[in-house]
């Protein structure tokens, strides 16, 4: 009994010696994400000082269009109302152009910021060799798609002035990649599909903002699912059933009070949105965000239970997250 305690106690060591061993120090990715940083950083001001002011004027001229098309429909003013109208949509496509340079930079500066805090934590810490998983990769992929489509296409439009919000599908996805796969792989396809939605429709300017968002969104609904409620091991319907509502319930809670509250603050102070929009556009998000996560919540939950096991069937499951 004492040789077999003692035998025990040797691997035990072996494995924390290996993973000693096994956490080396790395300043690579710290590297990468500093000059990343300061890149994304010049980017964001020479671009803010350009075309992104160039495009607080179109905005400007397109509210006089639509102001004189308005008056045109309400009788109250004379003009052609398809010339105005062809002006309204040339001024809308101008000012996306222009938006972009600047929505490009400060997502830099988002991800930069993520490289350079996990570069940190691998030059102090240590860095642990993980394997390259091929089919979560693709998994992910796929989720990142299943995100673009839900916002792109799935969605119902709200203007408020030049500015807009919207009732989509996307959260339902983001929700239901971190179920799948873990907050870090969910919450960077739930980000990546969303951005690339912002950056390709009108949302252009939100992107910086969604990526952040969906990421948390990501790593909150994993952190609860796989860490908290061990999701990935086997476990009764009951017990799944519940820790998939409430992990659920705590991510798109998150996005409830962050979304208008950090949308108020990005748009005013690094959009330069006036604070009366700003502020409506904050009251209008909240109450399109909190349908979006009570579809959410309902949506990713029957999803993932439908998904859960057949995907388990098939070998597809990822077990370890």
């Amino acid at each position: 009994m004492g040789k077999g305690k003692n035998q025990e106690k040797e691997k035990d060591q072996d494995k924390k010696q290996d993973r000693k061993q096994e956490k080396k120090k790395s300043y690579g990715l710290l590297v990468i994400g500093a000059v990343l940083l300061l890149a994304g950083l010049l980017a964001a001001v020479l671009t803010y000082h350009s075309s992104y002011r160039a495009s607080l004027e179109t905005g400007s001229a397109l509210s006089d269009v639509k102001e004189k098309i308005s008056a045109v429909k309400e009788g109250g003013a004379e003009g052609d109302l398809n010339a105005l109208q062809e002006q309204a949509d040339q001024l809308s496509t101008e000012k996306l152009a222009q938006e972009r340079p600047y929505s490009y930079s400060l997502i830099a500066v988002f991800f930069a910021v993520l490289l350079t805090g996990k570069g940190i934590v691998n030059a102090v810490f240590g860095r642990t060799a993980v394997s390259f998983d091929v089919k979560r990769l693709a998994m992910a992929g796929l989720l990142a798609a299943l995100c673009y489509i839900g916002f792109a296409v799935f969605k119902i439009d709200i203007p408020v002035g030049t500015e807009k919000t919207s009732f989509h599908f996307g959260n339902v996805f983001c929700v239901l990649a971190a179920l799948l796969l873990g907050g870090y792989w969910g919450g960077l396809a739930g980000a990546v599909g969303m951005t690339i939605g912002d950056l390709t429709t009108s949302y252009v300017t939100s992107a910086p903002k969604t990526f952040l968002l969906k990421l948390c969104i990501g790593l909150i609904v994993g952190l609860v699912a796989h860490r908290v409620f061990k999701l990935s091991k086997d476990h009764s319907g009951r017990y799944v059933t519940g820790a998939v509502i409430v992990s659920c319930v705590c991510g798109m809670a998150f996005n409830v009070v962050a979304d208008p509250v950090v949308g108020y603050f990005y748009k005013t102070y690094l959009l330069g949105v006036p604070q009366s929009v700003a502020s409506a556009l904050a009251k209008i998000a909240t109450v399109t965000t909190a349908v979006n996560a009570v579809v959410a919540v309902v949506a990713a939950s029957v999803f993932y239970l439908a998904l859960r096991p057949a995907l388990r069937k098939a070998g597809l499951f990822p077990d370890a997250v």
